[in-house]
């Protein structure tokens, strides 16, 4: 059997298709390319019950990852997060079936880890010594690390109010880290530049087709720790929307392999009122997003104005007849405090803007209490210490506590 059951790259606006065995970006007419599969050959010769004796990591699904040869994996160990059921905040909200799938606990500290271990882990295998990328911080923070694992070396532009915990991270690993006076749409020129200078390998968001295959891995975890049934809705934090495509394209593999119950689930794009280019567009029932002027929102994972893949989310959520959602700063860190209160879970920011949505949708009767619904937290909290503004009393020797 075959380590990976990759076939090849195709372009989902003109159809053109290329090798897994050589480097490509973006297609010729400018779209994003997605990895595909031999499914129906990986279905007769793949079980999803024999993954159960795997390493509980996201290469337990190597057959539909497209590393070819096991040599080139670059791993940290990352995949296979918990699906926590939230009974007291599910109460709050009024539905019996609240999950949420904490990415905090991945290596880097964000579900970006699962995108950088496949992108360097193909990067590596494909021959790539330098890379280069735009980032919001914890993006450029895991990319950092697993190319520096991957013995690759790294460029990472990032705006200059960018969180300081990735920032650190980045510098750390070695990459040659460059603030911007912007926003990452601006980071992106300047990563563009040099990509057309210096040749470097670009792993800007869905510029290279790799780091989507690492993302989807949530989707397979989700429904496999479901004990393979589809869950009613999945709520996601999206600014390049990367891990909703993902997602969105994990799930219909898993409906072609016959390995699934249950119809797609109804996914959610979630965004900040002060960036939310994608709820526009599905308001407007359009096709792509307009650029967002004068962005701003404290969840600064999602603060993305245009995405590349903005056609993607929206087509995600037609076909699923999900919805688009908007949540204020407020808001997030209401429920941000909510959650740490009601379950213990510290969560970051565009994690509580996920769950402020779950609030929102079930209010208005779009989610119904007896519908399983899945957040995504895509970060730790503590990466994000700025949020949190904590002033308790100083007490002195002898003081006693006050009642």
């Amino acid at each position: 059997m075959n380590f990976s059951y990759v076939s090849h790259l195709d372009c989902p606006v003109c159809s053109n298709t290329y090798d897994t065995n050589s480097v490509h970006q973006l297609c010729s007419c400018g779209s994003p390319l997605l990895v595909r599969y031999r499914l129906g050959e990986l279905k007769n010769d793949l079980d999803r019950e024999q993954i159960k004796a795997r390493k509980p990591d996201l290469w337990r699904y190597h057959e539909l990852l497209p590393v070819t040869d096991p040599s080139h994996v670059v791993t940290l160990g990352e995949g296979m997060t918990p699906l926590l059921h939230f009974h007291n905040l599910g109460n709050d909200y009024g539905l019996s079936q609240l999950y949420m799938k904490d990415e905090g606990l991945i290596p880097s500290g964000s579900f970006k880890a699962r995108g950088a271990a496949v992108g360097v882990s193909k990067a590596k295998e494909l021959g790539v010594q330098e890379l280069a990328m735009p980032t919001n911080g914890n993006a450029g923070a895991a990319w950092a690390l697993y190319a520096a694992r991957a013995g690759i070396k790294s460029t990472i532009v990032m705006p200059k109010d960018a969180p300081s915990i990735p920032r650190g991270e980045v510098a750390l690993a070695g990459a040659n880290l460059f603030l911007v006076n912007g926003l990452i749409s601006d980071a992106g020129k300047i990563v563009a530049q040099a990509v057309a200078r210096d040749g470097l390998y670009d792993a800007s968001t869905l510029k290279e087709p790799y780091r989507i295959e690492g993302k989807k891995t949530m989707g397979i975890e989700i429904v496999e720790q479901l004990d393979w049934q589809m869950p009613d809705v999945i709520l996601y934090p999206t600014g390049g929307g990367v891990g909703l495509i993902g997602i969105h394209k994990a799930l219909l593999e898993l409906i072609e392999l016959g390995w699934v119950s249950g119809k797609l689930p109804r996914l959610v794009a979630v965004q900040a009122e002060g960036c939310a280019p994608i709820v526009k567009a599905w308001e407007e029932k359009k096709e792509r997003s307009d650029f967002w002027n004068d962005s701003k929102t404290i969840a600064f994972g999602i603060n993305v104005p245009k995405a590349l893949g903005d056609f993607l989310v929206l087509r995600a959520l037609y076909e699923t007849n999900g919805a688009a959602v908007a949540v204020s700063d407020e808001e997030l860190l209401q429920e941000q405090s909510k959650i740490a209160r009601l379950e213990g879970a510290f969560i970051c920011p565009e994690g509580a803007a996920a769950f402020a949505a779950a609030r929102k949708l079930t209010q208005s009767g779009w989610m119904k209490s007896g519908e399983k619904v899945v957040v995504l937290n895509t970060g730790a909290g503590i990466k994000y210490p700025d949020t949190v503004q904590v002033n308790p009393p100083i007490l002195n020797i002898g003081d006693i506590i006050p009642s």
